[in-house]
């Protein structure tokens, strides 16, 4: 019989799913805009046929030809640096009340008790109900806008930043209990983590509401941003650039999303469901 060298090892592969090749990493980066490219070739197509009438609806070069004009002269940048700043505005506004009032609920029963019965009777108030309040409130200036926009990212993180604390599995609580953590120790290293991904979820719902709430919000005698230029163009029947300010709004929330997807990935490393392939 042959000897057994002891120091001999077989190195076997980490368990776990084995890692995509690069080019199937890329293709699932670039296969979601397969659609959306092919809706615009065809709108392109559709247009020199003759099956649109570009009085109804412009062609997609017509209308990257005015954003062109637009972004040359200044004007497309105002508008958008003033629309995104209303809605991170109103992001940290909302955001951060819901998300402290999701936490104080999901951690405290008392709490929970007194406020979040009032919370779910204001949720079903229709945002778009609330603007004669807002106006008779705080007039028609930049206060009304961003009281909509925060209103309407508060209640999708509140609810699940409430559900993710109040889902997170007992039994780690119990554990770290048991291992001698402090209450500030087990909210740290248990809850939170364990409420993260309902947490990123409320999030990503309220990036969606934050750009619809603010096309409405931008209309109220507004200046500048993107609802004021649609509102312009509707005037002086541009239908290219209200098809721009459709698009514009229609990428920066996918560009909203997809940040807020790549930060989910880091925060969440530590979770198998969303571990780097």
């Amino acid at each position: 019989m042959t000897a057994v060298d002891p120091n001999f090892r077989v190195d076997t592969p980490p368990a776990g799913r084995p890692r995509m090749p690069r080019w199937r990493v890329r293709l699932s980066t670039w296969l979601p805009f397969l659609l959306p490219a092919l809706i615009l070739l065809g709108w392109e197509a559709g247009s020199h046929l003759g099956l649109i009438s570009t009085q109804i609806l412009p062609r997609p070069s017509a209308v990257l030809t005015k954003a062109w004009g637009l972004l040359l002269s200044g004007e497309l940048l105002t508008h958008l640096g003033v629309s995104a700043l209303r809605a991170l505005t109103g992001l940290a506004i909302g955001g951060s009340l819901g998300f402290a009032l999701g936490l104080a609920n999901g951690l405290s029963e008392r709490s929970a008790i007194l406020t979040d019965t009032t919370v779910q009777m204001i949720r079903n108030i229709p945002i778009l109900a609330l603007i004669p309040l807002a106006i008779i409130w705080f007039g028609v200036g930049e206060v009304s806008r961003l009281f909509l926009v925060a209103i309407s990212v508060f209640f999708p993180i509140y609810i699940n930043t409430y559900h993710g604390v109040r889902n997170v599995d007992p039994q780690l609580i119990e554990m770290g209990r048991a291992y001698g953590m402090s209450r500030r120790t087990l909210f740290r290293r248990v809850s939170f983590p364990g409420a993260l991904p309902s947490i990123f979820v409320g999030l990503r719902y309220a990036l969606g509401l934050m750009w619809f709430v603010l096309v409405v919000a931008e209309t109220l005698a507004a200046k500048a941003g993107l609802g004021y230029m649609a509102m312009q163009a509707r005037e002086f029947m541009m239908l290219d650039v209200v098809v721009l300010s459709i698009l514009l709004y229609a990428l920066l929330g996918k560009l909203a999303d997809m940040i807020t997807r790549a930060l989910e990935v880091r925060a969440l490393a530590w979770n198998p469901a969303y571990a780097r392939h």
